[in-house]
């Protein structure tokens, strides 16, 4: 799942009483996976290409215990929600941001082929949507835009940025889906995945900026 992550950010801006804290809630939504990537580069946990390994992602999550496993997830959820208690003092948002992290392990568990872990060792789960393209597919827009469509409904603001998100949405999905699969693991795989989550993680922000909460 990818865009699909971002779906419990939207909700979280959708139930914050006053500016939607977008931008914050989608680095929440991808911080298991920023760090993912991050430790891939210096060797802490590792991945291979499978190409057919599911029918949908071919990236084998063989050794992965800090980011995909439930404890280290909760771990990361429960270490940012702290770091925004200690900036913010807002306990609505901290809670939030402890949430939306947490969510993207329960995501994962409905696509992923069993390869997360509860900590860090077997069992492995995961229940393999990736390998039902015609039910992933049509499930992670309907929980994306249902999101946005929330947040929208909640919110008020100029239409224009959240057309181009929703676009810029479509867009990164279609070549997650359809692009060319990665021939092997390199650092320029990990780097081209930090700039999509950076891109996206701004112009969420920006959107963010553009909306206030309906009175």
């Amino acid at each position: 799942m990818f865009i699909g992550h971002f779906a419990p950010a939207f909700v979280a801006a959708a139930v914050t009483p006053t500016r939607p804290r977008l931008g914050l809630y989608f680095l929440a939504a991808q911080l298991v996976d920023w760090a993912f990537f991050a430790f891939v580069l210096a060797g802490v946990e590792d991945m291979r290409i499978v190409p057919g390994i599911t029918a949908m992602n071919p990236m084998d999550l063989y050794h992965t215990p800090y980011t995909h496993s439930l404890l280290g997830s909760a771990g990361f959820a429960l270490g940012f929600a702290a770091l925004v208690w200690l900036f913010t003092r807002d306990r609505l948002a901290s809670a939030l941001v402890g949430c939306v992290v947490l969510s993207h392990w329960l995501l994962d568990l409905a696509v992923h082929r069993p390869d997360l872990t509860l900590a860090g060792s077997a069992p492995k789960m995961g229940l393999g949507l990736w390998n039902y393209p015609l039910i992933e597919m049509p499930l992670e827009l309907a929980l994306t835009f249902g999101a946005l469509a929330l947040l929208l409904s909640r919110t008020r603001g100029p239409s224009g940025p959240a057309i181009i998100f929703g676009v810029v949405l479509l867009l990164v999905q279609a070549f997650n889906w359809f692009g060319p699969e990665p021939e092997a693991v390199t650092p320029a795989l990990s780097y081209t995945a930090l700039f999509a989550y950076g891109l996206i993680t701004l112009i969420a922000w920006w959107l963010g900026h553009t909306r206030r909460a309906k009175r």
